[in-house]
């Protein structure tokens, strides 16, 4: 018997063992992958937070490997796995909206006239995140701005790919529209707002309800870093910040393609730029293209690329990244000039950060009054820190 419990020990402590040195190998291979440029302030503290999420996703891998779980569940159980209890200054109930998951934060501080509401759609690449991910975020906005926020639990990929994630947060905030005088929130002061995935999902959102004569017109879209189109992952920002955390250029292509099929497979092509037939790039170069950035965000060591064609088999595979319900910096003028006063953030060191730039001009260039804040010391993903206790970043705050 004691033979046995020695081996068993043993075996046990070789397991840990090599568990351990398969994370660490995989954490030393992605933070050599990664790289931190000296206009990040506090750059230690987002090397701890790549560090947890890298370990994160390998362990989510290795568990996946022995059959215990998949990396994704385990990703998001672990983004979820904190409850942050009773607010005091907040009233928060969860409900359904047309089958939609939503979490309602109302401030207990009475209000003279009807509020404005929010519907907020949370970020993760539409992988991941949830109610709980965004939790904190969404208490502070409904208690400093004294609004009422609805955030959307939306599906994920790759389980349910697109347009799932974009008709849930269409349908629950038509649902809001639709019966606001529950909720004491002013009609004419609605608003979206998503970081990052959830700020491609509101600018799909606003697009769809801009010529809608039933509901009442937004008052405002509010984009978080978003990521607004899968044409060209080769513009300036997706080169300079392509080994920045928290988001690598490969995976910004990775979640998208998750979104579009569940399938990944035609990653390198799209990487590349040969995806997308040149004909049709040229259609959108219009407002896809470099020449569209202002000269002052081309530094850092950037050249153009060279376009290329793509074969017919891999188009056919993608050919929805041209639906601006996917990538809503592909939609017509006509629907442009009807968009709401819109707010952008974009950060210097985020591979998003053309997206925003490039949608910054075409809102303007329709009419559109845009408040743009760019944040020159800024990451990926900067906004979910901004109150992580010894975590947290200035800029983020």
């Amino acid at each position: 018997m004691a033979v046995v419990y020695t081996l068993l020990v043993l075996f046990l402590a070789v397991f840990v063992a090599g568990f351990i040195l398969l994370v660490m190998g995989a954490i030393h291979f992605h933070f050599s992958n990664s790289e931190i440029p000296p206009g990040v302030n506090e750059p230690v503290k987002l090397h701890i937070i790549h560090i947890i999420l890298i370990s994160t996703a390998v362990v989510g891998r290795i568990l996946e490997n022995i059959g215990i779980c998949s990396q994704v569940g385990f990703v998001r159980y672990m983004q979820g796995s904190k409850t942050l209890g009773v607010d005091p200054k907040l009233f928060i109930k969860d409900l359904w909206f047309e089958n939609v998951p939503v979490r309602i934060y109302q401030p207990k501080v009475p209000s003279a006239s009807q509020r404005r509401g929010v519907m907020f759609f949370h970020g993760g690449g539409w992988v991941s995140g949830s109610l709980e991910s965004h939790e904190k975020l969404c208490r502070s906005i409904a208690r400093e701005s004294e609004s009422l926020v609805v955030a959307v639990g939306y599906r994920l990929a790759p389980e349910h790919k697109y347009p799932a994630a974009y008709e849930d947060c269409l349908n629950a905030t038509i649902h809001f529209m639709k019966n606001i005088e529950h909720y004491g929130v002013d009609p004419a002061n609605v608003i979206v707002c998503g970081d990052s995935a959830g700020g491609n999902l509101a600018a799909a959102v606003s697009q769809t309800l801009a010529g809608r004569p039933d509901l009442p017109k937004l008052r405002a879209q509010i984009l978080i870093y978003p990521g607004l189109q899968a044409l060209d992952f080769n513009l300036p920002s997706y080169h300079q910040n392509r080994g920045v955390p928290l988001l690598f250029r490969e995976r910004a292509a990775f979640y998208m393609l998750q979104y579009l099929n569940g399938d990944a497979s035609n990653l390198e092509e799209v990487l590349e730029g040969s995806h997308i037939p040149v004909d049709i790039k040229l259609n959108y170069s219009k407002w896809v293209s470099p020449d569209n950035i202002p000269e002052k965000f081309k530094g850092r060591g950037y050249k153009p690329h060279v376009l290329l064609d793509c074969t017919t088999e891999v188009y056919e595979t993608v050919k929805r990244f041209c639906e601006p319900n996917l990538c809503p910096l592909l939609a017509e003028d006509a629907v442009v000039h009807q968009l709401p006063e819109s707010f952008i953030l974009t950060c210097e060191y985020d591979v998003l950060r053309d997206d925003g730039l490039l949608y910054k001009k075409r809102l303007e260039d329709n009419g559109v009054p845009v408040t743009w804040y760019h944040l020159e010391d800024g990451f990926h993903g900067i906004i979910n820190s901004f109150n992580s206790d010894w975590l947290s970043f200035s800029a983020g705050k």
